[in-house]
């Protein structure tokens, strides 16, 4: 059995413990809980300044790990969540450290052109990832770079649809490089805004030239001048239309920003996400494909940021069609795709 498998078996074999052995008292739980942190620690290789923020750390555990287990018992949602990476954060810490789109900079609409207006049919489903136009998860770390993963993830899958060449892109040049507008590193930015940087500077560099480490740092203009892949700009989709944004999805992978303030988003861990959460857009992820379950839910396939531990191998089905304008977690409120 593979380690990952078992650990989970392990993670599963504690939490149904704690519960089944509640009469056993207190004491029982709280030396259950410190030992799955022990255990979870040493798989996550997390290390605490003193004993102090470690006692701190194993009461957000412990909060987050009675969170998630009642949130799965009570089976009232298609989606599970998972005991992850994130497990010893308050959710204002995620937030803070794993989010980076700047809601302040969503744009206004604009009365561009969008070249999927007139597509009339679109495929039942589709998944870039089979079709050869999505790299392997990437992880942010603790840097609200985002918008770059998000805006990189696009650009790749434009450049091996109009290429056939697949190339892994840097992040990094963009968190170092694209300092002259409103974006700002780990600081936050903007998809739109990484675009036009993309088609000024002339194209973008290898992630393996232009490696990503998690960190603003300077610019380095030998390696953002060797250029693997560019674009001629970029169009937003009509905001406010799940249509649009599937005129948009069934033709190449697209940025969109999302609200993924909650707790459930931060736990996801399989299934169609239906929410809860609002439309204060905070984090940038792309939308690489879209399809139906068996049981007739629509959904958004959308690739996240965090590494593959979270959610569904990194990423995440989210309901589509929703009653709502801008869609769920207001993923049509604000989304954009480079062309080439």
């Amino acid at each position: 059995m593979a380690p990952k498998y078992q650990f989970s078996l392990y993670f599963c074999f504690f939490i149904l413990s704690i519960w089944a052995n509640q009469s056993s008292g207190r004491k029982l739980h709280e030396t259950s809980m410190s030992e799955m942190h022990e255990q979870w620690m040493a798989q996550h290789g997390r290390v605490y300044k003193d004993a102090a923020e470690k006692e701190q750390r194993l009461k957000i555990f412990k909060e987050n790990v009675e969170f998630i287990h009642s949130f799965n018992n009570a089976g009232e949602k298609p989606y599970k969540l998972g005991i992850n990476e994130f497990v010893d954060l308050t959710n204002e810490e995620f937030r803070t450290t794993r989010n980076g789109f700047r809601a302040s900079m969503v744009r206004p609409m604009r009365t561009t052109s969008f070249m999927y207006d007139n597509v009339t049919v679109v495929p039942s489903a589709m998944d870039w990832r089979k079709k050869g136009a999505v790299t392997p998860i990437k992880n942010q770390g603790q840097c609200g770079s985002c918008w770059a993963f998000s805006a990189v993830a696009a650009t790749e899958g434009i450049t091996q649809l109009t290429t056939g060449k697949l190339i892994s892109l840097s992040e990094q040049e963009l968190v170092d490089c694209d300092t002259g507008g409103e974006d700002e590193g780990c600081w936050g930015g903007f998809m739109d805004q990484a675009f036009d940087f993309i088609q000024h500077n002339k194209g973008l560099t290898t992630e393996a030239n232009y490696p990503y480490k998690g960190v603003g740092g300077t610019c380095n203009r030998k390696k953002s001048t060797n250029h693997a892949a560019d674009i001629n700009g970029h169009e937003d989709v009509p905001a406010n239309s799940e249509k649009a944004l599937l005129q948009a999805v069934a033709n190449q992978p697209v940025s969109v920003a999302i609200d993924a303030s909650g707790s459930a988003f931060q736990f996801y861990s399989s299934g169609v996400f239906t929410g809860d959460c609002g439309t204060e857009l905070d984090h940038g992820v792309t939308a690489i494909g879209y399809g139906i379950t068996t049981n007739g839910t629509k959904y958004w396939l959308v690739k996240n940021s965090w590494g593959t531990g979270w959610g569904e191998e990194g990423y995440i089905r989210m309901q589509r069609d929703v009653d709502a304008a801008g869609g769920l977690c207001g993923i049509a409120m604000s989304a954009s795709y480079p062309t080439a």
